[in-house]
């Protein structure tokens, strides 16, 4: 396993400078949403960002999405 990690150094690099940014925008938007499930999930899961990607783009939006349909709801 050490000589894997030596000789393929860069691809592990790349892989984390690829990881880090989008699991810290994931987690953002998870513990700012309140989503606790979903916080837990993106912090042990390890899916090369796929999760995270997704979480950002689609299942944040749908939250969004349902507060602001409550928040016309309740003012009206």
């Amino acid at each position: 396993m050490e000589e894997l990690i030596q000789q393929n150094i860069w691809v592990f690099l790349l892989i984390a400078l690829w990881t880090f940014p989008w699991k810290g925008v994931a987690l953002w938007k998870a513990a700012k949403s309140d989503s606790k499930k979903w916080f837990v999930v993106l912090l042990v899961v390890n899916t090369l960002a796929i999760l995270e990607i997704l979480y950002i783009f689609v299942f944040s939006k749908n939250k969004q999405i349902k507060d602001e349909q409550e928040r016309i709801t309740t003012s009206s």
